[in-house]
């Protein structure tokens, strides 16, 4: 029977072998010490005495990107943990605003937050992680965000609305209430995602406002969502993004409306397939209708007008102030609306008599006040002056290229 020796005991005996073997070679002039040596420190590395040794492991340690009791922390910090000589378990960053998203890295070896912070907020970091022997390693690090008036944060408005069904050359239009002077971190935290896929650009028309389009029209039928994810992002000359913004809204038929102010008609398409052409009128001499891509922006079923709001005195000639306008639909910040205009029958499909909006019939208006969405496209021709890109949802006015040219990315 033979009995199994503990490790230290092991190389105890060996130790012995070894010292026999040696004491029998002083005798014999033929005896090979390298063939001993051999046999006797298999277990031992080359260079060290066969004594027994322990090594020390590394103590385990936590660290995170923000000091423990830090004050006046910035919001658009995303805080991180990593580990040494040991591996996460959790990482948990909470507030009286809510807790902190964040995801671990494959290893275990870090965390990192995927949210800014709070203004004016207290937080705690609590981490719990296990050593190279499994022993438990926890970690808690307070903090506290510097403090933001309105006047330091910038609020998004988003366009369309959520669940919105809009039209195929409806722009996301993102508007702020602070100028944004650093676009390019702004525009780094929005993003839109169309399903199907459609390549498209942000472009901005000033330090308040930014649109997004697709390289051409929606495919009708589209699902969008909008990420404005600027909370706590620094937007430059001491503002911060005061809020997420999500938005998701679908791309409905594509209405295409085609008016030639030469020929005095409209043609209304949807989905291709030509429905209706109707007679109209655009703007006589000195209030000429803008030729280019036109956007519908609103609908209203009545709606007062009065030309002092397009710069036409009261008084004059040309003005006018008229209760209730039916089916008028806006194309532009300047005035331009599609709606009804009873009044002008008889010179629809033949002259060009308005102050620069399109009339038709009631019944026609009606018609295509019905089925129209915010987001219809209207293409005029016939006229030489152009529309804009600031002049309502102007953005088709330019090449993808051109477009694309106003990207702070």
């Amino acid at each position: 029977m033979s009995l199994s020796l503990p490790r230290r005991a092991r190389r105890s005996s060996a130790a012995v072998m070894t010292s026999l073997a040696l004491a029998a070679c002083v005798g014999l002039s033929a005896c090979d010490a390298g063939q001993t040596d051999a046999g006797a420190g298999s277990d031992t590395a080359p260079g060290r005495s066969g004594t027994d040794e322990t090594s020390q492991a590394a103590p385990a340690s936590v660290s995170a990107n923000v000091r423990k009791a830090a004050q006046d922390v910035s919001v658009d910090t995303l805080v991180a943990v990593t580990v040494a000589h040991a591996e996460l378990d959790s990482v948990k960053v909470t507030s009286p605003a809510g807790p902190v998203a964040g995801a671990m890295a494959d290893d275990a070896s870090s965390w990192k937050a995927s949210e800014r912070l709070e203004p004016g907020t207290p937080y705690t970091v609590t981490t719990l992680a296990h050593d190279g022997a499994g022993e438990p390693v926890r970690d808690v690090t307070r903090f506290t965000t510097a403090d933001l008036t309105l006047d330091q944060q910038t609020f998004p408005s988003v366009a369309p609305l959520d669940g919105e069904t809009v039209g195929v050359g409806m722009p996301v239009v993102v508007t702020f209430d602070l100028p944004v002077t650093d676009r390019a971190a702004i525009e780094r935290a929005m993003s839109v995602t169309a399903t199907p896929a459609q390549p498209g650009t942000w472009h901005w028309l000033s330090d308040s406002e930014v649109h997004y389009r697709p390289k051409t029209y929606w495919k009708a039928g589209t699902q969008v969502s909008v990420d404005v994810d600027v909370n706590g992002v620094d937007a430059g000359g001491g503002i911060y993004g005061q809020e997420d913004r999500d938005i998701d809204f679908t791309v409905g038929d594509a209405h295409v409306y085609k008016v030639d102010a030469r020929t005095h008609q409209m043609q209304v398409f949807s989905n291709g397939e030509l429905l209706r052409t109707i007679p109209i009128t655009t703007g006589k001499a000195g209030f000429t209708t803008r030729s280019g891509t036109k956007v519908i922006m609103e609908k209203f079923e009545s709606r007062r007008m009065n030309s002092e709001t397009v710069g036409i005195a009261a008084g004059s000639a040309e003005a006018y102030d008229i209760a209730d306008v039916q089916y008028a639909m806006r194309l532009t910040y300047s005035g331009e609306f599609i709606h009804a205009a009873p009044w002008s029958v008889s010179s629809q499909g033949s002259a060009n008599v308005s102050h620069g909006c399109t009339g038709m019939s009631t019944e026609n208006a009606a018609w295509l006040y019905a089925m129209t969405l915010r987001g219809d496209v209207v293409e005029y021709t016939g006229t030489d002056r152009p529309m804009t890109l600031d002049n309502g949802y102007g953005d088709w006015n330019a090449s993808y290229a051109d477009y694309r040219a106003a990207s702070a990315l």
